[in-house]
């Protein structure tokens, strides 16, 4: 399909929903699809978004702002994933784990409120790498319409840049919990320290729109990822940097070579998890 049968089947699947919530991160994907369901149904449409610490502050600002600016009716889920010793341990199946009990707290807010169907903004880009979310959310009977109308994120920023979305440039920003290396645990100090650093490198060094993760080893040690063109700026003001991060708590910093790159953390994994 090109991208005008895309966004056509896209619609479809959303006019087929008489009332539907949309699972609203506060990213793009999810922008995007809470737009085009507002779009096709008004106020049958409703934005749930999960309060946890292992989704950044800025987010849930982004979030909120968001759905005013729209007109949709927003609810908050609070979900405290560091109260569950099993998300916490971080075996490769925590987000698994952690989405099976997010979706199905989101499920019961939605229905409460008569939404029947759960949507979320997975893509199309999003199969290629290790998801193991992915099957909490079939299993749950949540809806993936962006995955199922095969749009890609290339294809999503350019729709939402053409229709005005103001979150059309937001930097792909996947869970906090994501930084820290299977086996590890995770902790609400961990978990600080890597969204301070991140907000700092975005605000202060490289741009808001520009892509950085900063993935932490143990308690002292961050490997800073960012896109190519980014990394020369980073380097230049290395001590600037450097002198940041450590009054944030860690005492080695590191500039990954091999760059930016989403979901490096599963490189580790064996060929049959992935």
């Amino acid at each position: 399909m090109n991208t005008s049968d895309k966004l056509a089947h896209l619609h479809a699947l959303l006019t087929a929903e008489k009332r539907l919530a949309v699972a609203f991160s506060g990213g793009i994907d999810s922008a995007f699809l809470l737009k085009a369901a507002h779009d096709v149904l008004g106020d049958n449409c409703l934005a749930v978004t999960a309060a946890s610490p292992l989704v950044p502050g800025d987010d849930l600002q982004d979030s909120a702002e968001f759905c005013a600016t729209l007109g949709v009716r927003q609810i908050t889920v609070n979900f405290d994933a560091l109260d569950d010793p099993d998300i916490c341990r971080n075996s490769p199946e925590r987000c698994y784990i952690c989405k099976k009990r997010l979706f199905t707290a989101i499920n019961s807010a939605a229905s409460e409120l008569g939404f029947p169907t759960v949507a979320e903004g997975s893509n199309a880009d999003d199969t290629a790498d290790y998801r193991p979310g992915m099957r909490a959310v079939r299993e749950l009977g949540v809806l993936s319409p962006l995955l199922d109308s095969e749009l890609t994120k290339g294809e999503i920023r350019r729709i939402s840049h053409d229709l005005g979305v103001s979150l059309w440039q937001k930097p792909s920003a996947a869970c906090l919990a994501s930084r820290i290396p299977y086996g590890e645990v995770i902790t609400a100090e961990k978990l600080r320290k890597i969204a301070d650093s991140e907000n700092f490198l975005r605000r202060e060094i490289l741009g808001a729109h520009s892509p950085v993760r900063v993935r932490i080893s143990g308690e002292n040690s961050a490997r800073i990822e960012v896109a190519e063109n980014d990394a020369n700026t980073l380097f230049s003001r290395r001590h600037e940097v450097c002198n940041a991060l450590h009054s944030l708590g860690f005492r080695y910093v590191s500039l990954d070579l091999d760059g930016f790159r989403s979901g490096s953390m599963n490189e580790v994994l064996g060929g049959d998890l992935k």
